[in-house]
């Protein structure tokens, strides 16, 4: 991250400057752990850590490594108090220069370059916060990323685009108004103009990664690609809902998902699942207002595997489950009580069927969940045990 990236932590740096000397590490470097520096102001030698050295002086202090002579740093002193230019140098070329205020925040524009003397990043201050567009470079000098902060406030960052070394988009996001020209003209590919936008976004190696769509600032669809061109998912909004797609490197789809947009939220609607063959494996349904509907399954063959259908409001929401073979055939049902979180309690009367249709085994639940009758049968439909069951699981043969 840029040293002037964070602004709060530069200006504590600086308010540092007037009383401590910063450990030289910290602002330059391991490599300068044990250089020390030698400043000026105005042919004088000066400390930055005793202000009684620059108490009612102005002028430019300078402060090179006692070693080599190199030049590190330049800094402004009015009155005695470090306001103004702030120069930073590495290997005597210079890094970093920004302003900062009385209070020792940056104010102004704050820039840092290459070793070249490329600017890399281009930013202005008001106060320690970032204000309009800041920009950062490629060493080339192409652009890297340009991102607007609001005029006013603290607020973070409300618009931003970046770009490749090779020049092409590689990310956007819009604002609720154009506020990224000249550097993007964000009215047309912000859907603010012309009706909804459509932007390509690539890869550094040049690769289509995905395609995005907006309209008045909102985003409204959205695809990625696989390294082979196929589409990974697929995001779309139109009015109150939205539908997320992924699909497998071979182009098939293996999920579905349909949100309900309420202000500020999403109420999941409805989710299926999908087979390597696009077949549907499980397709579930919630209520406007998110409660689960239905969930029902299905073997590869097509044929169900389970049903499961709510019903009931509050503490009285029940769930009726059906199980099945493969054949089809009915294998077990019972209900449950839906107690929310996924936490259901056995009620009622339970049933294991045999493939043939047969009924094996049958239990019966009291209100808490509790078993209270057991009975199985063979496969000939002949009785084979019928109990009675307590709470501590004893049991006993049932009698009328």
């Amino acid at each position: 991250m840029p040293f002037f990236a964070e602004p709060h932590l530069a200006a504590r740096i600086f308010r540092l400057t007037l009383t401590t000397l910063v450990p030289l590490p910290f602002l330059f470097g391991a490599s300068a752990a044990q250089a020390v520096q030698v400043c000026e102001l105005n042919g004088q030698s000066v400390s930055p850590s005793n202000g009684s050295t620059t108490a009612g002086k102005t002028g430019l202090m300078r402060c090179k490594d006692g070693t080599t002579g190199e030049l590190q740093r330049e800094q402004q002193v009015q009155s005695g108090v470090f306001m103004g230019l702030v120069r930073f140098y590495e290997k005597g070329k210079l890094a970093r220069e920004h302003t900062i205020n009385a209070k020792g925040n940056m104010q102004g524009r704050a820039r840092e370059f290459s070793p070249a003397g490329q600017v890399l990043r281009e930013a202005v201050y008001d106060d320690g916060q970032e204000r309009g567009l800041v920009r950062s470079f490629y060493p080339g000098g192409q652009l890297r990323r340009a991102t607007f902060y609001p005029d006013t406030g603290a607020g973070p960052e409300r618009a931003f685009v970046e770009f490749t070394e090779r020049g092409q988009m590689a990310m956007l996001r819009c604002g609720e108004a154009p506020v990224l020209a000249p550097v993007a003209d964000d009215a047309r590919l912000c859907g603010f103009t012309g009706g909804a936008s459509q932007v390509d976004l690539f890869d550094a190696r040049g690769t289509l990664r995905s395609r995005v769509s907006y309209l008045a600032g909102k985003r409204v669809r959205s695809q990625e690609f696989y390294d082979n061109g196929k589409p990974s998912t697929l995001d779309e909004t139109t009015g109150n809902q939205r539908v997320e797609r992924s699909f497998s490197s071979e182009g098939v789809k293996r999920r579905e998902t349909v949100w309900l947009l309420v202000e500020r939220t999403a109420i999941r609607q409805r989710e299926q699942e999908f087979s390597e063959k696009g077949t549907v494996v499980r397709d579930q349904r919630w209520t406007p207002v998110g409660e689960p509907l239905r969930d029902d399954s299905f073997y590869l063959n097509g044929q169900p595997r389970s049903k499961a259908v709510y019903s009931g409001t509050g503490t009285a929401r029940t769930v009726e489950v059906t199980e099945f073979y493969d054949s089809g055939q009915r294998a077990a049902q019972g209900r449950y009580l839906a107690q929310g979180r996924g936490r259901q309690v056995p009620i009622g009367t339970h049933q294991r069927f045999s493939e043939k249709g047969t009924l094996l085994a049958e239990s019966n639940f009291d209100a808490k969940g509790r078993v209270t009758r057991e009975r199985a049968w063979d496969e000939n439909g002949d009785l084979q045990s019928d109990d009675e069951v307590f709470e501590d699981g004893s049991r006993k043969a049932f009698t009328q």
